[in-house]
C-alpha cells in the first residue's frame, strides 16, 4: 500500500521499509522496486545489485532493466549473462505438470461461472 500510496498518506521511509522486509523474505517484486528506489536516487550501483537479485528469483522486468544497464555499460556482458541463466533456472524451477494441472482447473472452474 505504501508503495502504491493507496489508502495510506505517502510516507517514503515506510515504504522503504516495507520494501525491503519484503525483499529479505524473498518477494522478488519488492527487491525490483528497491532497485527503481535506488535508480531514482541516483544510487545506479545498488539498484543494479538489486535487479540482479531480483532476476536471478525470476523476476521479469529486472531482465529489462539489467538490459538497459548493459547498453550503457552499468554491467558486464558476463554479469548479464549469469543474471539470464539464473533468471531462466528460477523460471524453470516453477514449472511442473502438477502447477500445468492445477492452472487449467482453475481456468475452466472460471469459465464454469459465464456458462
Amino acid at each position: 500500500m505504501y508503495n502504491n500510496e493507496e489508502g495510506v498518506e505517502k510516507d517514503s521511509g515506510k515504504k522503504i521499509h516495507h520494501l525491503e522486509e519484503a525483499a529479505i523474505g524473498g518477494h522478488p517484486s519488492a527487491r525490483y522496486n528497491l532497485g527503481v528506489v535506488e535508480e531514482e536516487s541516483g544510487n545506479i550501483e545498488r539498484a543494479v545489485k538489486h535487479f540482479i537479485i531480483a532476476a536471478k528469483q525470476g523476476h521479469d522486468r529486472s531482465i529489462k532493466a539489467l538490459m538497459n544497464a548493459f547498453k550503457i555499460g552499468l554491467i558486464s556482458k558476463e554479469d548479464l549473462a549469469a543474471a539470464l541463466r539464473a533468471h531462466q533456472a528460477a523460471v524453470d524451477a516453477t514449472k511442473s505438470h502438477q502447477r500445468k494441472v492445477a492452472e487449467l482447473a482453475t481456468y475452466e472452474m472460471s469459465q464454469q461461472k459465464f456458462l
